[in-house]
């Protein structure tokens, strides 16, 4: 944290040797130049009408105060009051704002300077008017009331009335009665006088919303201004876009009072008329800043400012004259050629800037203490941040509060001064040593050399070093607020701050939220489809089932015999029967009379001989009896033996003839019959 909080200090710490080193006699100094004494011409304020005519586009409609044959508009050469007044996509809104600058030609009494207007925009359904006018065509009637003063300091008290004017008047639904307009022409002039010229009058955005959305950045575009590049604000909302613009050059104090040249880039009335100050009165803020050189002169010679630019008005930008501006536009087209028309854009809708130069790129880069300290000052604002009333701290104290922002930013740049003279001044003796013996090194470098270079070939560097003292560092320290090297608390503070600039707590919580509901939906699915699984298992099962039963009802259905089949047919077994029979007996008979024939063989040679004759060999069986096993096939197949007795069926076991039995084997294998004699 900044060893120095209080910016007073800052400005009130002048030592003995200081005060009388400031107050010597000797400076060739002549007059003494506050910034009171450089103070606007008196200038009535002129209020006008201007319509948007449905053929002919913006128009002046009429001048209030003035005579019919007076028009400031052609005296002065306006022809761009009309768009200025009203800006593109005013017709989205229903009351709009817009600032503006205008060049006033010198008179014989006057020379050329500067004014500035403030417009107030409106509009009306055209079925709601009283009194339609028969030029009237579109759909809805668009009208601004503008106000023309010498001044912007005056515009927070101009545009408190004049909102309110232009709403009684739309109310009216009559737009030829300006009795209210005219009333308040005239009360203009007792409220500017009304204001207390020593004080400054601020208005628009606050710089505590100005550091609230910028943070860090805040820095970076102040220290831009002063390098006086070409910078172009964009943003939808054109009166936002213009206070912001106004909150940045009020951070270089009493600029907004001494802005006469700021209209035309030929304008340098401020160098002309600017001496340097012959004493100081350290009591007096006024007398010591106009003592160090302020208001640094942004808008002197080659330079502009614009709040509200039109398209119209590109050709000025582009024109070879103008080196440096700072600008506003509400056209989109801008962003397409920001490479011509800007060294730096500050979009204002999606708080970006873009460096388009690398030049100064390289002279923005904030220093460790310039971090550090600006990273003191947000911390302060956030602190004390109020949703309900962003303009004031929660604890309405002193810290964070705008005072507090104002006299932080004049303490910097006052050390800025201070160190870039002390800087110079040991250029020039370095040949000279222990000139100051509490200064080491370059004060200078803790506001970054690469910005102290580039803000040395300015042309408001050139102006402030031609017209202060040398020694400025006898009159506030050489020192910047927040010296040092780095630390571990920056790295501490950096961390922590970019941890809130990524705003994880409010990402973690969304996260939280989304995988929440991807974790309800996806257990959702994966239970759905768990389920339908489960049902297409059962479904599966089911019919598994269902066609086993099928079979098993297929299979105790009783159906026709295979061809082959197990179960005999006994008919067509008894026909087979009774055919081999029939061929048997006849074999049997031949057999039988064989084996008679034999038997008496038999009986004749166991009478002749004692020794007991065993029987012959056996011997093939006769002819018959193969025709008989080998025509008669079975066509069913019959698993069991059949005795068969000629001529008769024989039955099973039955005996032969002989004492022989005879069996017929049926098999299904060989599907044949076989006869064996047992």
């Amino acid at each position: 944290m900044c060893a120095r909080i209080s910016a007073l200090a800052g400005l009130h710490s002048i030592t003995t040797r200081h005060a009388h080193a400031a107050l010597g006699a000797a400076r060739p100094w002549t007059s003494l130049n506050s910034p009171d004494t450089l103070t606007m011409t008196s200038f009535a304020p002129l209020v006008c009408i201007v319509d948007f005519h449905h053929a002919r586009g913006p128009e002046v409609e009429r001048w209030l105060g003035l005579d019919e044959k007076t028009d400031p508009a052609v005296e002065n050469e306006w022809p761009l009051l009309p768009f200025m007044s009203l800006t593109d996509g005013a017709h989205s809104t229903t009351e709009d704002y817009s600032y503006f600058t205008l060049r006033r030609e010198a008179t014989e009494k006057t020379p050329a300077t500067s004014l500035f207007g403030i417009s107030c925009t409106r509009q009306l359904d055209s079925n709601a008017l009283i009194h339609r006018p028969a030029d009237v065509t579109r759909s809805t009637v668009q009208k601004a009331v503008v106000v023309i003063s010498d001044s912007p300091q005056y515009f927070g008290a101009i545009k408190a009335q004049l909102g309110a004017v232009i709403a009684a008047w739309f109310a009216q639904r009559d737009f030829t009665d300006i009795e209210i307009l005219q009333r308040f022409h005239e009360s203009l002039p007792t409220l500017l006088k009304n204001q207390e010229a020593e004080i400054d009058h601020y208005f628009g955005i606050s710089l505590r919303e100005f550091i609230h959305e910028f943070k860090w950045q805040t820095l970076v575009l102040f220290k831009c201004a002063l390098l006086q590049p070409k910078m172009l604000f964009f943003g939808s909302n054109c009166e936002r876009l213009c206070m912001m613009q106004f909150a940045l050059i009020s951070l270089i104090p009493g600029l907004i009072r001494h802005l006469q040249d700021a209209a035309d880039p030929k304008f340098n009335s401020y160098e002309e008329n600017l001496v340097t100050p012959t004493s100081l009165r350290t009591s007096e803020r006024r007398s010591l800043l106009a003592y160090m050189g302020l208001p640094l002169q942004l808008f002197g010679k080659g330079a502009l400012f614009g709040p509200y630019t039109p398209l119209q008005q590109l050709d000025m930008l582009a024109d070879h004259g103008t080196k440096s501006y700072i600008v506003g536009s509400t056209n989109s087209l801008l962003l397409q050629q920001k490479d011509r028309y800007s060294d730096i854009l500050v979009n204002l809708d999606d708080h970006t800037i873009s460096i388009t130069s690398a030049s100064l790129r390289n002279a923005l880069v904030l220093s460790t203490p310039d971090r550090r300290w600006i990273d003191f000052l947000t911390q302060t604002v956030n602190d004390t941040w109020d949703e309900s009333d962003p303009s004031r701290p929660k604890d309405h104290g002193y810290a964070g509060s705008e005072e507090f922002i104002r006299m932080q930013f004049e303490e910097y740049l006052l050390a800025l001064l201070s160190s870039v003279k002390c800087k110079l001044y040991f250029e020039k003796n370095k040949d000279k040593e222990n000139l100051i013996p509490d200064i080491e090194g370059d004060p200078a470098a803790d506001f970054s050399n690469d910005f102290i270079d580039a803000w040395m070939k300015t042309e408001n560097f050139r102006i402030f070093d031609k017209f202060t003292d040398s020694h400025l560092f006898d009159i506030t320290d050489p020192k910047h607020p927040c010296s040092g090297g780095l630390s571990i608390e920056d790295v501490q503070r950096r961390l922590a701050q970019q941890v809130a600039e990524m705003h994880l707590d409010e990402r973690l919580e969304k996260s939280r939220e989304v995988i929440g509901k991807q974790l309800a939906v996806g257990q959702k699915k994966v239970s759905s489809a768990f389920n339908n699984l489960w049902a297409e298992m059962e479904a599966m099962r089911e019919a598994q089932r269902a066609k086993r039963e099928s079979e098993l009802q297929n299979q105790t259905t009783p159906k026709p015999a295979p061809k082959f089949s197990k179960t005999p047919d006994l008919s067509q077994a008894q026909a087979n029967l009774q055919a081999a029979g029939t061929r048997a007996s006849a074999y049997l008979s031949s057999w039988g009379a064989w084996a008679n024939e034999k038997k008496k063989g038999w009986a004749s040679s166991r009478s002749t001989s004692t020794t007991p004759i065993n029987s012959p060999p056996p011997t093939s069986p006769p002819p018959d009896f193969k025709n008989i096993h080998g025509s008669h096939r079975s066509d069913k197949s019959v698993d069991s033996f059949v005795a068969v007795d000629a001529p008769q069926d024989v039955e099973a076991g039955a005996s032969l003839p002989g004492g022989s039995n005879v069996l017929f084997d049926v098999t299904e294998k060989e599907g044949k019959e076989t006869a064996r004699e047992k």
